[in-house]
């Protein structure tokens, strides 16, 4: 993680990362002026505090309530040096718990994060650079080694040499990569979280069965979103980048739709419209761009290759952001290998969901054909002896695709988690489903996984396979567990080169009679491509472009960031749009206009019904604020500070309209239950002297949101590239 430092007044130090802002004072007695702790008092309670943590994940997980458990550290310094202490963590327990828990809460006590890093003793590098912004892959630990070679199948370049690769072009680019996270909690199978330091929104996860194996899995994964702008999909790029003379890239067109919104006829073709306009209801102004938001420039479309007869269709950059999500993209040491990648991405997907929807039961991959692949067979036993049942499953339906799953059991919750892999190999899709598996996952988050079920329409509701898309955490039916399997097991083969696979996959496309669209992007430095299987490889409903289009941001974004600017006409406007378009009241802003607000702040926290319940309370109309505040505070999932506030202005509206009572007969109490400068905000709400308290004035400019303005300025590294290698810089 890095941690940037600003120096303020005197002693004090602000230290900024991700969304947070830390301030750091000295005592008095050492010139400081004592307004906040020193770096060592942070320092010792992160220690402590991490403790409780750990303390509070175990006793969560049991339904042991915390009210009445309490813990204390403290710190015994050696009189003859000071740096030699001991952490003495005390934990005070309730009688009832019991002696099994007391073990259990004192043991999770032990894996106390910051403990295990001061005791393992970190290395201090210490030194100067010209330029902090540089040096931009320092924080990747793993150092490819030019004296070895590590070949893995699939990959026509050594791993050392395709890290190497992978780092020089995201230092060109300018990109601070850094590792968030490593996991490797049974043997084979590890994984890690990478991140844009100076973006943290920008982030990839790896898998593989070695450190450098998942390391080149996250790199990949990062440049192909890079390269496919899916970091910034629904987002916001800011009026410097909507008004240049490209938005995504520099070969897109721009098309207007015809009369009666009529959609312009060199977007799709007669194929892509079978699909996407079966009944012509799809209009031009549904797929307007989200991200740049300029109806009037018409419809940004995308260049894509027609597999079957290499002719150029242009698909609408909404209608891929809308339906597809990450779905069929890759990077790769050749284009040939990202479209392996690509296409068993897009056949894992699609099979998942053939298979989790029709509730079929798959075969057993025989003992004697895991016995093969010892590697495999291990990790798989870890997960057994740690009393997790795995079942190993020929996913290719007789043989027909190139995907294998595993299934994990978790007799502690009743929970199941179906992993698919894909790929020409079948050791590779078996490794690629394990390792899936437990991308990013400790033993206790397998306990997050949902129970199977014998309900049909909860499994195969639309929004069950999004879960699953995004975290294989969907619903599976208890058919899937049956005896009997629907298919006999094939011990199937699609391997050979990696343009000899990329040809097998295509061919099954065409044995399905489902056409694709090939996207390559190479202005990055990288072999990247993207690929389109209408009607297949789709994550989302189609119908969403009608009735659950991203671009309904540019219904509210501008007004909704000018809020504090509107008139009492255009926020009465406001609000009745949001009451005609039917949207979600728990639908968050961030999702609704495409904004990263700093999560930790009102705005991040905002949805459509509070913002509706500040808009009333603006325009005094107190009874239908009221009803929002009952709603909220019925439903609504936010922070303590924000559920006081709402307790106490629903108190105080009920006051405001009961000709009986008077507030000044309560104020004094209420400012004793709340807090004084709570109550001035409530007040202030209901007399109309505070308008839309907790939200700090913001525009279209996005003045004031940091979190936003780092994402544009990540994707401003893109644009620059793209516009200098069209020669457009």
């Amino acid at each position: 993680m890095e941690i940037n430092v600003n120096f303020l007044d005197n002693l004090r130090l602000e230290a900024k990362f991700d969304d947070f802002t830390v301030i750091t004072d000295q005592p008095i007695r050492y010139k400081g002026d004592g307004s906040a702790p020193s770096p060592f008092d942070y320092f010792l309670a992160s220690s402590a505090m991490c403790a409780a943590y750990f303390v509070k994940v175990y006793c969560k997980a049991r339904d042991i309530p915390t009210d009445n458990i309490r813990l204390s550290q403290n710190n015994i310094v050696d009189p003859e040096n000071r740096y030699n202490q001991i952490f003495r963590i005390q934990v005070e327990l309730p009688e009832d718990i019991s002696d099994k828990d007391r073990q259990g809460i004192l043991r999770s006590i032990d894996r106390c994060t910051v403990k295990k890093v001061i005791q393992t003793g970190p290395e201090f590098q210490i030194a100067e650079v010209d330029n902090l912004d540089e040096d931009a892959q320092a924080l990747l630990m793993v150092t490819p080694d030019e004296a070895h070679r590590t070949f893995i199948e699939g990959k026509d370049l050594p791993l050392e040499q395709t890290i190497a690769n992978m780092s020089a072009i995201l230092e060109e680019l300018g990109m601070k990569i850094e590792i968030a996270s490593w996991r490797n909690i049974v043997p084979h199978v590890w994984s890690l979280h990478i991140r844009d330091a100076a973006s943290p929104m920008c982030f990839t996860n790896g898998k593989g069965a070695t450190k450098e194996a998942a390391l080149c899995s996250a790199l990949g994964e990062f440049i192909e979103r890079l390269n496919c702008n899916f970091f910034y999909n629904d987002q916001f790029f800011g009026e410097e980048i909507a008004n240049s003379d490209f938005v995504h890239y520099p070969d897109e067109k721009w098309f207007k739709p015809g009369p009666n919104d009529a959609l312009p006829t060199e977007i799709l073709d007669d194929y892509c419209l079978g699909i996407y306009n079966p009944e012509g209801e799809l209009g031009g102004s549904n797929l307007i761009d989200t991200n740049s938001g300029r109806v009037d420039r018409g419809i940004c479309s995308l260049p894509f290759t027609r597999h079957s007869d290499g002719e150029t269709v242009y698909f609408p950059s909404n209608l891929i952001e809308n339906l597809f999500l990450s779905n069929g993209m890759s990077a790769g040491n050749t284009l040939a290998e990202a479209q392996v990648q690509c296409l068993s991405e897009i056949f894992e997907r699609a099979v998942k969901k053939h298979i989790i929807e029709e509730e079929i039961t798959l075969p057993d991959v025989p003992d004697a054909v895991l016995a093969k692949y010892p590697a495999i067979v291990e990790g798989i036993q870890a997960l057994e002896e740690q009393g997790f049942p795995v079942l190993v499953k020929d996913a290719s339906l007789g043989g027909q695709f190139p995907v294998m799953c595993v299934t994990l059991m978790n007799p502690r919750t009743g929970g199941v988690f179906a992993s698919f892999g894909a790929h020409p190999s079948f050791e590779v899709a078996l490794e690629r489903s394990l390792t899936e598996l437990l991308q990013g996952r400790s033993f206790e988050g397998l306990n997050d996984v949902p129970p199977p079920t014998f309900n049909s329409q909860e499994v195969t509701e639309p929004n069950n396979f999004v879960e699953h898309f995004i975290d294989s955490t969907g619903v599976v039916s208890w058919r899937f567990f049956s005896a009997t399997a629907d298919e006999d097991f094939c011990e199937w083969d699609f391997s050979g080169s990696n343009e000899e696979e990329a040809a097998r996959l295509f061919a099954i496309l065409d044995d399905l009679e489902k056409e694709a669209y090939v996207a390559v992007y190479d202005q990055l430095g990288a072999s990247a491509c993207r690929i389109l299987v209408p009607d297949f490889s789709e994550v989302y409903p189609v119908e969403d472009l009608i009735w659950d289009n991203t671009n309904m941001a540019l219904d509210y974004r501008e007004d909704i960031l000018n809020l504090h600017r509107l008139s009492d006409d255009q926020l009465s406007q406001l609000t009745e749009r949001l009451e005609d378009s039917q949207i979600d009241n728990y639908t968050d802003i961030i999702t609704l206009i495409g904004i990263e607000f700093d999560e930790n702040t009102v705005w991040g926290q905002l949805t459509v019904l509070e913002l509706k319940l500040l808009i009333n309370l603006a325009l005094q109309r107190h009874e239908e604020a009221l009803e929002l505040v009952d709603m909220f505070l019925q439903f609504n999932d936010n922070t303590v500070v924000r559920g006081l506030f709402y307790q106490a202005l629903r108190a105080v509206l009920e006051i405001t309209l009961d000709d009986e009572l008077e507030l000044d007969d309560y104020l004094v109490n209420f400012q004793r239950m709340f807090g004084k400068e709570t109550m001035e905000a409530v007040v202030g709400s209901v007399n109309g002297t505070v308008r839309f308290h907790g939200l700090t004035p913001t525009n279209m400019q996005l003045e004031g949101l940091e979190k936003h303005q780092r994402l544009i300025e990540s994707y401003k590294k893109l644009h620059a590239a793209r516009a200098a290698k069209a020669g457009l810089a």
